[in-house]
């Protein structure tokens, strides 16, 4: 590998916002209004406090270190959704 000079005034600082993707809690934006709903829906609606608080701080650990691994496996899972199956049984 040889080292690249760059002219002077060709360098730009790459800010850390514009290479990933926007996080609410710390998880994508979809995933992360999903899991309030679904945590909101469980401890409000069912009246299941315990399970329902519970179930929402399991669901967020897991999902901010899913995130945390890979900031796009979200995009990926729905991206493979959408793929047919070819074996069908």
């Amino acid at each position: 590998m040889t080292d690249t000079v760059h002219p002077e005034g060709y360098e730009l600082p790459l800010y850390v916002a514009l290479a990933q993707p926007p996080l609410f809690f710390g998880l994508p934006r979809e995933l992360g209004i999903l899991a309030l709903v679904l945590t909101l829906l469980i401890t409000l609606g069912l009246r299941m406090w315990l399970l329902g608080i519970s179930s929402g701080i399991a669901l967020h650990a897991i999902c901010v270190a899913l995130t945390r691994r890979d900031s796009y496996w979200l995009h990926v899972f729905r991206a493979h959704l959408k793929q047919p199956t070819f074996l069908d049984w």
